[in-house]
């Protein structure tokens, strides 16, 4: 909305020192969002003066009409002699009162005008259009002035409005009120605390009791509750808006067209109440608002031909739709230049229903925008007597006697509120008089004592509940009144378990060196195939959003990796040939047998626990996911040696690094599972559960995603690590640890994990840690064969061991993996 400063001054008695910018400030700390203050003219220096066309000599040869234009500027020149002006308009006459700077003036722009020899004459100055003077885009022709008082030589800026402060403000969608001058207003004298005088206290006169004149009704109250009609005849169609009209239309950012259409726009700028005016010659029988009916279609004055929908809103006559109510109106009644006879329109429309069919044609109108925020109730039988009443001012109009007046019943909103509500909301003690004295500055009626009873004005739909009030309350009295003080914790809150466990989580990967990554939560089917997933895999069964953010991805991801590998590939396209990224974040597995969407609740109410049960039935499983993808080197290349390439075995480590911030011992077993290689696929295990699996990715998916040769990955389930408990620190013995080393022989087919976990059961408690240093396949352990090395350390907490005890407990452990793997200690 853009609100020029001279026009908020007629109806709000501001200080005359007040800018825009000033102005500007204490809009914005009363919580209105002013964008930019625009200083029109303020770069537009005289002499810009009245002038009088005194002669017009026509120059010939030329490729175009051009004139020399004797112009009476009075003393404005300093010699009171006529002033020769070089002009290519020919839209004036001798006699004509126009606009003209002299030399030495500056139009906006920065536009200097000297006298200068051109067309073989020496022009004297300028004769202004309105595009030239920034008060319209109209450069046909020059401005010709309407007949007036004013004499040759006077000042042009001050007849014109030239210089002018225009605030900018962006209207939120519970402001309605705030899309008019009449809103503005009344928040600028509530900001300074000045008189306001509202545009819409128009004495209605007494003949609107006497009932209407053009019939009209209301079909369906769901859609319009008031609905007002007044007429006008013997309108002058030749009759042009006023200069002052034109130049506050502009400002305000509309279009000047012809005199009845500038006289709607100029009344819905000033009060918010959109109109609309119908030819009376093209009307046939009465006018009804209702719905739109099957097969119905409108032109709109878009020279568009809709087709209308069951909901759309519509005004009708006889011949069938001739407007969609508050949005546009139609082609077939629109007000032409023969147009005399006119029946205004204004109403009250159900801004959902505005909203929605404004949506579904794709048609935004400056009508639709207000009627979507919510329009004064009671502003149609004001606003519309104020548009014939100008009509009949600078149109010559006849306005006929009466009104039609059609309306439903609506109840007025009251809501009941402590007076000590909204200290409570900001943790300011603004007291009683304070929090009434705010609300009747708003226009509510207040009573009570402890408990108010307000009942909000009629231009403010929005306040409906306590906190609506209080809001007022508070930015009235100034945001920056409520003083800032740190939360206060209460005593013994903090992180779950679950939380602790994920930041440890979160720390722990980033400490090996990967770095965390956020991506959305959403997937294609073809994602499934790039991840070479077999046909009945869980995986591929994704659920669909009704309303996705993009088409190419409608599905909630069933697992991590999707996104991952794309922001690995974006990494590595980028240059980064070296990457290790993870993530943590929740996927979404359908429940067998659930609904595939979840019941609409009621918006009136809060839900039944049945309700929320059947809501809690569709909603998928949940569980929490860490991933984590690397390639390239994992240890980097330098002047220190070669680099270690990223290998199966990192991602088996990175799934270790997670399980061990949740105090858990991971088992690796060997496993076929999409997406990885089937021979570097490695299955996780916490006792018998599975948790996840991490190894080397298959070619097919890494040439589907692009990634660098030989890319590793790891995903495991958090939830199915264990309830996190409380981390303790161990115990820490200071006594010296013994360590033995072994190395045995088994099959190949043995897995390391089983060797590991048979040495630990048999080396006891004496066992503090057992590390696989060395694995060898060659021709001294024979085909089929390999020797795995460990290393064994043992501690006591309590004493130092002796050589006895630790070979002892070597000895057991090697038997214990003898007697279960099959291991032969190698000489």
């Amino acid at each position: 909305m853009r609100v020029p400063l001279s026009w908020l001054r007629e109806h709000v008695a501001l200080p005359a020192e007040v800018t825009g910018r000033e102005l500007a400030a204490r809009l914005i700390a009363a919580g209105l969002e002013v964008e930019t203050v625009e200083r029109a003219g303020a770069d537009v220096t005289g002499p810009l003066v009245v002038g009088r066309v005194l002669a017009i000599e026509e120059l010939t040869g030329f490729k175009k009409p051009i004139r020399y234009v004797q112009v009476d500027v009075g003393d404005a020149n300093g010699t009171g002699e006529p002033q020769n002006i070089i002009c290519g308009a020919t839209n004036f006459a001798v006699g004509d009162r126009v606009v003209v700077i002299l030399p030495g003036g500056v139009l906006p722009g920065g536009f200097r005008i000297d006298a200068r020899t051109t067309y073989g004459k020496v022009s004297e100055g300028m004769i202004c259009s309105v595009r030239e003077l920034g008060i319209g885009d109209d450069h046909t022709g020059i401005l010709v002035l309407p007949p007036g008082d004013e004499e040759p030589g006077a000042d042009a800026m001050e007849l014109l409005g030239l210089r002018d402060d225009i605030l900018d403000i962006a209207v939120t969608p519970d402001r309605g009120y705030a899309l008019s001058i009449r809103g503005i207003a009344r928040e600028a004298a509530i900001a300074y605390g000045v008189p306001f005088t509202d545009p819409a206290a128009i004495e209605l006169p007494p003949e609107d009791r006497q009932g209407g004149a053009y019939p009209a009704s209301i079909e369906d109250p769901t859609a319009c509750d008031r609905f007002v009609l007044r007429e006008v005849r013997g309108f002058d169609p030749s009759a042009q808006s006023p200069m002052w009209m034109r130049v506050r239309l502009y400002r305000a950012g509309m279009r000047p067209v012809s005199l009845a259409v500038d006289v709607t726009n100029y009344v819905m700028l000033e009060l918010g109440q959109p109109l609309h005016a119908f030819d009376r010659a093209k009307l046939t029988g009465e006018i009804v608002v209702r719905r739109a009916r099957p097969g119905e279609r409108l032109e709109t004055l878009d020279h568009v031909k809709r087709e209308l929908h069951p909901e759309d809103v519509l005004i009708t006559d006889r011949s069938g739709p001739i407007s969609m109510a508050g949005t546009m109106g139609g082609l077939a009644t629109e007000i032409d230049e023969r147009s005399r006879d006119m029946v205004i329109e204004a109403a009250h429309f159900d801004d959902i229903a505005t909203a929605r069919m404004g949506r579904r044609h794709k048609l935004h109108s400056e009508a639709s925008y207000r009627f979507e925020r919510g329009v004064d109730r009671e502003l149609p039988l004001y606003a519309s007597l104020r548009a014939v009443r100008l009509l009949a001012e600078l149109g010559g109009a006849e306005i006929v006697p009466g009104v039609t007046h059609a309306q439903a019943p609506v109840e007025r909103v009251t809501v009941t509120m402590a007076a000590g509500h909204p200290d409570r909301v900001a943790g300011v003690g603004y007291g009683r008089e304070t929090v009434v004295r705010r609300l009747q500055q708003i226009g509510c009626s207040v009573e009570g004592d402890g408990t108010l009873t307000v009942t909000p004005p009629s231009w403010r739909p929005d306040l409906r509940d306590p906190n609506d009030l209080a809001e007022e309350v508070i930015r009235l009295e100034g945001y920056e009144e409520i003083p800032a003080r740190a939360p206060r914790p209460v005593a013994g809150r903090g992180l779950t378990a679950r939380q602790r466990l994920r930041r440890r989580v979160g720390r722990a990967l980033a400490g090996a060196g990967y770095v965390e990554v956020l991506s959305f939560p959403f997937t294609a089917e073809k994602d499934a195939d790039a991840l070479q997933l077999p046909v009945g895999d869980a995986r591929r069964r994704a659920l669909r959003l009704a309303n996705p953010l993009s088409e190419d991805e409608p599905l909630l991801r069933t697992t991590l990796l999707p996104g991952l590998l794309k922001a690995l590939a974006r990494n590595v396209g980028r240059g980064f040939g070296d990457v290790g990224l993870y993530e943590m974040g929740l996927v979404f597995r359908p429940r067998p047998g659930a609904p595939s969407r979840a019941p609409r609740l009621a918006v009136d109410r809060g839900p039944t626990p049945e309700e929320i049960a059947t809501v809690e039935a569709a909603l998928p499983d949940q569980p929490e996911r860490v991933a984590a993808v690397l390639a390239g080197e994992r240890e980097p290349s330098g002047w220190w040696g070669k680099g270690r390439p990223a290998s199966w075995a990192d991602a088996v480590q990175a799934a270790r690094t997670v399980a061990a911030e949740a105090g858990v011992e991971l088992t690796v077993k060997a496993d076929r599972h999409a997406p990885w290689h089937p021979g570097r696929c490695a299955a996780l295990y916490r006792g018998e559960t599975l948790v996840g699996h991490a190894g080397e990715l298959h070619p097919r998916v890494i040439q589907a995603y692009g990634l660098p040769a030989r890319t590793c990955a790891m995903e495991l389930e958090l939830g199915l690590l264990g309830e996190p408990g409380v981390v303790r620190a161990p115990r820490v013995s200071s006594y010296p640890v013994a360590t033995q080393d072994v190395a045995l022989v088994v099959d190949d087919a043995v897995p390391a994990a089983e060797v590991e976990a048979a040495l630990r059961a048999g080396a006891g408690e004496l066992l503090e840690s057992i590390r696989l240093f060395d694995v060898y396949t060659g021709e001294q352990v024979g085909e089929g064969r390999k020797s795995l090395a460990y290393s064994l350390r043992f501690r006591a907490p309590d004493r130092t061991l002796t050589t006895e005890e630790a070979n002892a407990s070597r000895d057991a452990a090697v038997a214990s993996a003898a007697e279960r793997t099959g291991a032969v200690l190698r000489g």
